[in-house]
């Protein structure tokens, strides 16, 4: 297995070199919008710990990843008026992967309502703001 490279995407946004659209974060998770969402609300979930991905992540990170995808998804249900929820998970590009960092996709979803295409349009950043902020208070 090819080896963690700390330099991806979401570890400078871990390290705070990059910015996000953080709606929960404890000493091991840190949950933020995705910027290119697939419905309102979509959310990603990571360790704080380096882990490629689900292959090579610690059982315990993995459960409190989970955890925390549980948490939003409930929030998100509420927040956003969702019927359902999607989640997501990716391992290795053959897998579908494209960040190289664990993380969960939480999708609310509405009843009739396609998914957008993956990374198909960036969200206005005030849009994803003003989620984010409403997403936050219903984890607070």
């Amino acid at each position: 297995m090819v080896a963690y490279d700390p330099n991806n995407i979401f570890g400078k946004i871990l390290r705070g070199e990059l910015p996000c659209h953080k709606v929960y974060e404890d000493d091991k998770a840190l949950a933020f919008l995705d910027i290119m969402p697939r419905a309102p609300g979509h959310t990603l979930v990571l360790p704080k710990s380096p882990a490629r991905n689900m292959l090579d992540v610690s059982s315990d990170d993995l459960a409190h990843v989970m955890s925390v995808a549980q948490k939003v998804a409930k929030a998100a249900m509420k927040t956003f008026g969702a019927d359902g929820i999607t989640i997501q998970q990716f391992n290795e590009s053959a897998g579908g992967q494209v960040v190289f960092h664990l993380h969960v996709h939480v999708i609310p979803r509405k009843t009739g309502e396609a998914l957008k295409p993956p990374a198909s349009a960036k969200e206005k950043p005030e849009v994803l703001a003003e989620h984010a902020k409403k997403l936050a208070a219903a984890l607070a």
